[in-house]
């Protein structure tokens, strides 16, 4: 004979609160072994306990309820701790995405930035191999490595080298709305045969002030504002998308402690270009 708990022990036996069990037995995660038809009382059995134990702990590190599921309907181990892996996975990527915020925060609490090193300069125009796509802010690191890499086997392929570092031109819609125009871009000479994303095009022109910005681009954004700054108190800024330039980047190297970015503001220059 099953030992069963009615459903407001059961809640004692396991720190689920008695809504969260309803609602696990609504979306058939955990139901409970017999409901009376008259009441809707529902009891579970006591083999359950270890069960509802193990959903808590789950839950406790952010599994969501479809993943709960498919850990306990299992069919076998393997399919299991697979669905356990991805999950703690996700987990080591947010707890360093959560590191690198809180490291950032902390720094931008405690010190204030130093005047950072701004410079104008004028870029002619430049022949490149681009790819330029729609993005989602969200998913622009991801495209962005993705662009890089079929740039970069393109130029290989044709025994064309670089006459210069990479770069990337992005509209306002990209910060302003969160998707907007991107385009990776490789300066070369000759132009490379069009290739699957690649084309050819001439960056056109530009008068920028620039900042570099050393390391990661967790906090990219406290250069970008610094810069924006700058341009706002000498009323130099004009309509047009923000240019960076990879002087040293995830192509050179992995360690981003040594990753430089150059960000470029448009701007209405008035002083005379230095030769």
């Amino acid at each position: 004979m099953i030992s069963t708990l009615p459903i407001g022990d059961f809640s004692r036996a396991t720190h689920l609160s008695v809504k969260t069990l309803r609602h696990y037995h609504q979306i058939g995660l955990l139901e409970p072994v017999d409901v009376d038809t008259d009441t809707g009382y529902r009891r579970y059995a006591t083999e359950q306990i270890v069960t509802a134990h193990i959903i808590r702990r789950f839950r406790d590190l952010d599994m969501p309820l479809d993943d709960i599921h498919a850990v306990l309907g299992a069919a076998d181990v393997e399919t299991r701790n697979q669905v356990i892996a991805n999950h703690l996975s996700r987990l080591e990527t947010n707890l360093a995405r959560t590191q690198e915020a809180v490291t950032s925060l902390r720094d931008l609490l405690d010190h204030r930035q130093a005047s950072p090193a701004i410079d104008h300069r004028h870029l002619p125009a430049t022949p490149a191999a681009v790819i330029t796509d729609i993005v989602d802010r969200a998913e622009a690191l991801t495209w962005y490595q993705g662009a890089m890499g079929e740039l970069t086997a393109t130029l290989r392929a044709q025994d064309i080298n670089p006459t210069g570092p990479a770069g990337g031109v992005f509209d306002t819609e990209l910060f302003t709305d969160e998707r907007g125009r991107a385009t990776i871009f490789l300066p070369c000479h000759p132009s490379p045969r069009p290739v699957g994303r690649v084309s050819i095009t001439v960056i056109p022109p530009a008068e920028l002030a620039t900042i570099v910005h050393p390391g990661p681009h967790t906090d990219i954004d406290r250069t970008y504002g610094a810069l924006a700054s700058y341009v706002t108190r000498h009323a130099l800024a004009v309509d047009g998308p923000i240019r960076e330039y990879y002087l040293v980047g995830p192509s050179e190297t992995r360690d981003e402690s040594l990753w430089r970015t150059e960000v470029g503001w448009p701007i209405f220059e008035t002083r005379p270009h230095r030769q």
